[in-house]
């Protein structure tokens, strides 16, 4: 078996992007990324340790953030991590379901294949503990992270602690 895959959203966990609009995060750092359409560039915090972090746990490592591709221009290299393969969310982005699961929960089980995974966003919810524990056969953590504070110590222990009971066989 190989090593848990770590589906990585950006926005929330890497991006803090709820916290007060005034004050960056201690330790982050701001990039303005540009967006169309006469629109005002956007402000996002990111924390240069976090890819060493990441790269440290037993994960193989993916992008499940809306960022898609555009994570391994923007992110990656401010956070230190490698370019990444990341999950395409294709016709499924944002798309509403009537049973309250994520937009993204049914392709991210899907891309797993049967893997092992742990999952950090701010958005999941009971729905989709559900879903994934009806039709993902292997272990998996959907992982909360709080988007006023980002991604921290205690969450990074809790998914070293998640692989080291799903490791590689």
């Amino acid at each position: 078996m190989s090593r848990p895959l770590l589906f990585l959203d950006v926005d929330g966990p890497l991006n803090p992007y709820a916290a007060k609009p005034t004050r960056r995060p201690e330790g982050y750092t701001t990039i303005r990324v540009p967006r169309g359409g006469g629109l005002r560039p956007l402000r996002v915090w990111l924390h240069p340790g976090h890819g060493a972090q990441l790269l440290s746990l037993d994960y193989d490592l993916c992008w499940a953030s809306t960022w898609m591709a555009e994570a391994n221009r923007w992110i990656a290299p401010v956070i230190g991590l490698p370019e990444l393969p990341y999950v395409d969310f294709g016709e499924a982005l944002f798309r509403e379901r009537p049973d309250g699961v994520h937009w993204k929960t049914e392709v991210l089980v899907a891309y797993a294949g049967g893997r092992p995974f742990a999952w950090v966003d701010d958005e999941q919810s009971a729905a989709d503990d559900a879903y994934v524990g009806a039709r993902h056969p292997a272990p998996a953590l959907l992982h909360h992270v709080n988007p006023r504070i980002g991604l921290r110590d205690d969450d990074l222990t809790a998914l070293a602690a998640f692989a080291g009971t799903v490791g590689v066989k």
